[in-house]
């Protein structure tokens, strides 16, 4: 029996192929958000080389992740990626027939219909690159991952600030849980 299902994502949401995506940021446009989630998080795809699509982080998509998949904590990656942005949006949810909901629909037609609901979030300009422990990172970080956590019900247990694996803040142990 498990006891403990540590999921995967990063700190923006990115897709590979066509499909709908409600946060979706134009990649193309240099100085762009978008823009620079893909070059900053070399958003690449590895047998391709083709560009992934990037958006914002879509909070609503994540929580029904959690659910379907009985995750009990989360490691986001790529926090790293999100230095240097001045403002840092989160989608909370869709507007979808008139109405607000906070969480990804299962029907695919209602997902093609979704319109994003933003919340905005300061962003930060100190690095967290290769930081291990939470309190050095800067407090719109923290902040941004605290509120990630609120949204989706699902605690963060690790956080990656880069590509090596020693670049890590380990908050609980996914083996110990």
């Amino acid at each position: 029996m498990l006891h403990y299902i540590l999921g995967i994502t990063k700190a923006y949401t990115t897709r590979v192929g066509g499909g709908p995506f409600p946060t979706e940021l134009d990649i193309d446009q240099p100085g762009t958000v978008g823009h620079h989630l893909s070059t900053v998080g070399q958003e690449r795809g590895v047998v391709t080389g083709r560009a992934r699509r990037c958006g914002w982080l879509d909070a609503a998509a994540l929580k029904r992740s959690m659910i379907i998949n009985g995750i009990s904590g989360l490691c986001i990656t790529k926090l790293d990626v999100l230095d240097g942005l001045s403002e840092i949006r989160i989608c909370t949810g869709y507007e979808l027939d008139g109405r607000v909901v906070d969480i990804l629909p299962l029907d695919a037609d209602e997902i093609v219909a979704c319109r994003p609901v933003y919340e905005t979030l300061p962003g930060w300009s100190d690095s967290t690159a290769g930081l291990t422990n939470w309190e050095q990172l800067p407090l719109n970080a923290r902040r941004y991952l605290e509120r990630m956590q609120a949204l989706i019900g699902v605690p963060i247990d690790m956080v990656s600030t880069g590509p090596d694996r020693v670049h890590t803040i380990l908050l609980r142990h996914p083996f110990r849980a």
